[in-house]
């Protein structure tokens, strides 16, 4: 034979095979959906569990990731672009760090400003611990903040009542206050009445312009407490009679600039001062990591909880099969009667189960999508639907099917046919 006519051959072979493969696919789909019309409650009620399975992997998904992003929005309203610069101490021995005390200082901040343009809001915090007094009596457990009017966006503050403070404020030394929700409820019985009222600190009057309160819940992460008074930070230093501050915050322009920006700040202080003195850099972008990283844990333990429902279903499809197989005994044994191989049998159950599966899976997957998004259409808040979990979910439904389906078929397609035929 030629080497032309070699190849013809060859290529003659390839096309039939394809073609009885075709067939075969054809076949192996008519005969399975012939089944399913001959028993279309028990295809039902089969697919049913892998309808809840996928539909619970979906809104398991669709939970977790809401979680997340309320958590991680939550967390941006602290304040995640800003950074928080401290003293943490200097010195080799305690009696150096007592006698070598050196705290950061309002010319830290003109510094950095200086040098690092990305800061868009910078303030430092001067915490007093004078007297306070109304109409002559000392109120006790009040904090007091001498800020600057930055101060403001920097915590994301809210004033419902009055104002902030501003740089008039600041610039011209007035002797104002604002005051956090809390103590002006306590204190004044409201916000409203406490706009107007007069307080003492060291026997210097102060007037209330303001009252502020937090935007979210800070858990302790800021110097904020729920009895403060915030005051003009020019006012406040000619109480301490120094320069030197608690704290500095500084907030960049973009979540993204902090890491580096964190760095570039205590470079720049440290320069400035000792160089055993150290100064320490706090932000939200870790607290920020964490949640969202434990987010995504819990999402996955969930899924895998959600996965077991999916393990459920199967059982239940490799039941049905192997009594449809036990039903369908005489039919298997006229296939193999008149031809049908090993293979063929075995793929003809297994198709079975895979169509069931996967059916399940895609109803549940619209089912599960359905919720989130007429959420989504019906009101103005967006609920993330991750393309993930619907690639998990029919990906998972196809292999139950698979693996759930396999013994059925290979008991099915190992029938002897003689005693198949035999079978009533």
């Amino acid at each position: 034979m030629n080497p032309v006519d070699h190849a013809r051959q060859s290529t003659f072979q390839e096309t039939l095979l394809s073609a009885r493969r075709t067939m075969l696919a054809s076949e192996i789909l008519k005969l399975a959906l012939d089944s399913f019309r001959a028993s279309k409650m028990r295809f039902a009620l089969t697919a049913l569990g892998m309808v809840i399975g996928t539909a619970s992997v979906i809104l398991v998904a669709t939970i977790g990731l809401t979680g997340k992003q309320y958590v991680l929005q939550l967390i941006q309203k602290f304040g995640t672009n800003s950074i928080e610069l401290e003293y943490a101490g200097g010195g080799a021995t305690a009696a150096e760090r007592v006698l070598y005390n050196d705290p950061l200082t309002s010319d830290d901040i003109k510094a950095v400003l200086a040098k690092l343009p990305g800061v868009i809001y910078s303030s430092p915090v001067l915490e007093m611990h004078s007297r306070i007094s109304f109409g002559g009596g000392v109120v006790k457990d009040t904090l007091v903040l001498g800020v600057s009017p930055q101060y403001l966006d920097i915590h994301n503050l809210l004033v419902p009542v009055g104002r902030f403070l501003d740089e008039t404020d600041d610039s011209a030394h007035i002797k104002c206050a604002v005051v956090s929700e809390l103590f002006a409820r306590e204190r004044f019985g409201g916000s409203d009445s406490a706009i107007g009222q007069n307080f003492e600190i060291s026997g210097i009057p102060f007037t209330i312009i303001g009252v502020f309160k937090m935007s979210v819940n800070d858990f302790g992460q800021s110097e904020i407490a729920d009895q403060t008074i915030l005051i003009p930070f020019s006012v406040a230093r000619y109480f301490t009679g120094t320069e030197n501050v608690n704290q500095i915050y500084f907030s960049m322009r973009s979540m993204d600039e902090v890491p580096n920006a964190a760095s570039e700040i205590v470079r720049i202080v440290q320069a400035r001062h000792r160089s055993d003195s150290v100064y320490k850099a706090q932000t939200l972008k870790e607290l920020l990591t964490m949640a969202g990283q434990i987010a995504d844990t819990l999402t996955a333990v969930l899924m895998l909880v959600a996965a077991v429902t999916l393990a459920v279903g199967g059982v239940g499809i490799m039941n049905i099969m192997l009594a449809n197989v036990r039903a369908r005994t005489r039919e298997i044994g006229i296939r193999k009667a008149v031809g049908a191989t090993y293979r063929e049998i075995k793929l003809q159950f297994l198709a079975e189960a895979i169509i069931i599966s996967l059916t399940g899976g895609v109803v549940g997957t619209i089912l599960g999508l359905a919720l989130p998004l007429s959420v989504g259409f019906l009101t103005d808040y967006s609920v993330p639907v991750s393309p993930w979990s619907v690639v998990i979910a029919l990906t998972v439904a196809t292999m139950v099917g698979v693996i759930f389906g396999t013994v059925p078929a290979t008991r099915a397609a190992q029938m002897d046919p003689v005693e198949s035929l035999k079978y009533e």
